[in-house]
């Protein structure tokens, strides 16, 4: 739910911005359109996705899933940046509809799968750890005492 969502927030954003104001700057576009989703998926993951797991100060939390999801919002707009500029899938050099198709596939389908995967494994291990499992330390049940009678 919470992927689905921030996805949808992106994609309003990525084409509201695409297609008015920042039309000749799609990289940008994008870039915005992930730090607006980034924000909504932080309240959603703590409030929800989340919410049983962490354990650290809200600050040093919110401090550790921005600096993830930096990386992720290389990840997600690198493939776009790779259309447009190293591949040169934009017009003249091909039809609007052609640099259109390819800015779906490489920004919202190819780039969101990649940050996606990686912010799943990412906030995981780093940001919402499992604190029974944090630091590969294991808990042993405390050992009964001999003189309690109930042992």
């Amino acid at each position: 739910m919470v992927g689905g969502t921030a996805f949808l927030v992106d994609n309003t954003v990525f084409y509201g911005l695409k297609l008015t104001i920042l039309e000749s700057k799609p990289v940008t576009a994008k870039v915005i359109a992930v730090l607006v989703a980034t924000i909504v998926s932080y309240v959603l993951n703590r409030e929800w996705s989340f919410r049983t797991r962490g354990g650290r100060e809200r600050r040093h939390e919110a401090a550790l899933f921005f600096l993830v999801s930096g990386v992720g919002l290389v990840l997600s707009s690198a493939p776009l940046w790779i259309s447009r500029y190293a591949f040169r899938l934009e017009t003249p050099d091909v039809s609007l509809v052609t640099q259109e198709i390819a800015d779906f596939v490489s920004a919202q389908i190819i780039g969101t799968l990649i940050a996606m995967v990686f912010r799943f494994w990412a906030l995981r291990k780093w940001v919402f750890p499992d604190e029974k499992a944090q630091s590969g330390r294991v808990r042993l049940a405390p050992t009964p005492d001999p003189t309690d009678e109930a042992a």
